[in-house]
């Protein structure tokens, strides 16, 4: 936290939601010595574990944003794989049986499960898969304890009738808050977002996929014996119809993370993360091939995870409410990239709001942040519904040339971004001069 000899600005921020987008918001604003509250509505801050990958965009932003996330990150992060392949996103594979002919092949030379060619980060820099929880845990640590309340589900938001131009959020447990701005980092299933664009807004709730996913762990020491060091040890991507897998280290390499996703055209269960039989699972896997059957066999404890995304909406603020993260952008998990969006998000808001000296000044941070970042973010949530069709041959069909050729171009200009430059056009959208064109 900054000097005590900083002297506070004249505001005072609610953060609604203690996720990853949250909490790095949060370490730099205190930073600069911003007065904040965390609500969360869990009883402690906790995540449910599964493995997310940053990219060197996210890596970037870490860097330019605190210390104390940075060496919360490399705490626990996990590169791409063995150094032979740390610069390779995934090594793609062809995981479904139905692809080969006769002999086994799915094109010249190469077999159900063999390496057909690898997706190469295009540029350099932090990255790697995290455990969520983990990385939770670290972030955690560099929030003092009187900053976040628990236990705080919001409810709904009023404008105060003080002629402030506060907010008040209202609370299930009929508690109020009254504060300057509001910062909506509540995640997919966001309290805030509906305020901002209308209740019966179709934007302003999240829609089904058409995707779901099985998630699992296995010691990677078992998935050596499975698989072989080649393909355990590094990030894998086994394609197939209507269905993928993919597989990339957590846990310093302990441990190997899974994601089997398979298609539906609806989902009407009221939960979006449900239990389900290790049959139903493997059943849905039955026609591919070795490495996939054994992946998807050492899994245990099956849960389906119904992948939602939210349509593009207008704008992410409204008066003194910004939406933060997968609050304004919920996305599908098939760039590796909606968590990273997430911290750029708290990186670009934070250095706005460091810069705002009055309270009537928010509204220009906000609407600053919001037109260097709608456009990116939104592009992310479309390209990556997109990529996830790519990978289920659904996109250009089993055509594997046009896959790769697909597969190469579309990663640069997520993992390729000048953050310090889109700062600087912000800066100058917030001061009223003109942004670069």
């Amino acid at each position: 936290m900054a000097s005590q000899n900083t002297s506070k600005k004249p505001f005072n921020l609610a953060i609604v939601g203690g996720g990853i987008a949250g909490l790095t918001l949060a370490i730099t604003l205190l930073q600069y010595d911003i007065d904040l509250t965390i609500y969360e509505a869990a009883p402690h801050f906790g995540e449910i574990g599964a493995g997310v990958a940053f990219g060197p965009n996210a890596g970037r932003a870490m860097e330019l944003m605190s210390p104390k996330i940075l060496d919360a990150f490399n705490t626990c992060k996990t590169g791409n794989g063995t150094d032979s392949h740390n610069s390779s996103w995934f090594t793609i594979r062809v995981g479904d049986a139905r692809k080969a002919d006769k002999d086994g092949f799915v094109k010249p030379g190469k077999k159900v499960g063999d390496a057909l060619f690898e997706v190469p980060f295009t540029k350099g820099g932090t990255r790697g898969g995290v455990y969520r929880a983990t990385f939770l845990d670290e972030l955690v640590k560099h929030v003092p304890d009187h900053v976040a309340k628990f236990g705080k589900r919001l409810d709904d938001l009023s404008e105060a009738k003080d002629d402030s131009g506060d907010l008040v959020l209202h609370f299930t447990d009929g508690t109020t808050a009254q504060h300057s701005a509001v910062i909506g980092c509540d995640g997919i299933k966001s309290k805030t977002r509906p305020w901002l664009i209308g209740k019966d807004d179709s934007a302003s709730q999240a829609f089904f996929s058409g995707k779901y996913a099985y998630r699992g762990l296995i010691p990677m020491d078992q998935a050596v014996e499975l698989l072989g060091e080649e393909v355990a040890q590094n990030s894998q991507m086994f394609l197939g119809y209507h269905g993928h897998l993919l597989t990339f280290p957590v846990q310093k390499g302990k441990t190997m993370n899974v994601v089997a996703f398979s298609s539906r055209k609806t989902w009407d269960d009221e939960k979006w993360v449900v239990s389900t039989s290790k049959e139903e699972m493997e059943a849905d896997f039955a026609e591919w091939g070795t490495h996939v059957q054994k992946i998807v066999g050492a899994m245990e404890k099956p849960d389906i995870w119904a992948l939602f995304m939210h349509p593009p909406c207008k704008t992410y603020y409204k008066g003194r409410l910004c939406l933060l993260g997968d609050a304004a952008h919920a996305t599908t998990p098939h760039q590796g990239a909606g968590a990273g969006m997430c911290i750029e998000d708290s990186y670009i808001l934070a250095n706005l709001i460091k810069e705002v000296n009055g309270v009537e000044d928010l509204e220009r941070a906000f609407h600053a942040y919001d037109h260097v970042r709608r456009e990116r973010t939104q592009k992310n949530v479309t390209t990556s519904q997109q990529a996830g069709m790519l990978y289920d041959f659904e996109l250009h069909g089993d055509d594997l040339d046009k896959i790769e050729e697909s597969f190469l171009s579309r990663m640069g200009w997520i993992w390729d971004l000048d953050l310090e430059a889109q700062l600087e056009e912000a800066r100058k959208i917030m001061h009223n001069e003109s942004a670069k064109t």
